[in-house]
């Protein structure tokens, strides 16, 4: 493991400690080899998605969407273990989630409006399925918070945990929700669907 990972613990050990300029060193530092790693990715996942014969859509919905979700939910699952409640590991999820689509977009957006600014043409970016996509997530995120909030009934004893079949049944629900939403966005994208 550490030939496979030595490449990632040489480029984090260039992020200055926190103790630098009240950690804003860290956080820009930071911030910036995100930016980067980011870009390299959905590169290699594009080009991984061209290989295999799938959209680029599908392959950010799939690929992409695990990479970066991954490591949240571990990060989440040892909150909730550690945890007396389950809010950190809730936080956790949506802060990071909101992290990754707010400051990814944002500064990714930011970067292409300057660049095209200094060439002196339109940023312009057509919105393809971004309403059928962001309308079919929100509707299975109030179904999952529907879920978690039915689950503070005392009988079934919170958000996370309480008796075995409740847990089965909450995270199967939940992992299709997942699953249909790759499922009608891979359809939308390849024109089963129709999307708006």
């Amino acid at each position: 493991m550490h030939f496979l990972t030595v490449f990632w613990k040489v480029l984090f050990a260039c992020v200055p400690p926190t103790d630098y300029m009240q950690g804003w060193a860290c956080f820009c530092t930071s911030i910036a080899i995100i930016g980067l790693l980011t870009a390299v990715i959905g590169d290699l996942a594009s080009h991984f998605g061209c290989t295999i014969g799938l959209k680029d859509s599908v392959t950010a919905v799939v690929f992409v969407a695990l990479g970066t979700s991954v490591p949240d939910t571990f990060a989440s699952k040892v909150a909730a273990v550690q945890d007396t409640y389950a809010d950190a590991a809730i936080g956790n999820v949506t802060g990071s989630n909101a992290v990754n689509v707010f400051l990814g977009i944002g500064v990714a957006w930011s970067v292409a409006a300057i660049y095209w600014s200094t060439q002196g043409k339109p940023f312009v970016v057509k919105a393809g399925s971004l309403a059928f996509s962001v309308t079919l997530f929100t509707i299975f995120a109030f179904l999952a918070i529907s879920v978690l909030l039915y689950r503070r009934r005392a009988h079934i004893g919170g958000e996370l945990g309480g008796p075995r079949k409740h847990r089965i049944a909450t995270s199967a629900f939940l992992f299709s929700l997942w699953f249909l939403y790759i499922l009608f966005s891979s359809m939308e994208a390849y024109c089963h669907i129709q999307g708006f």
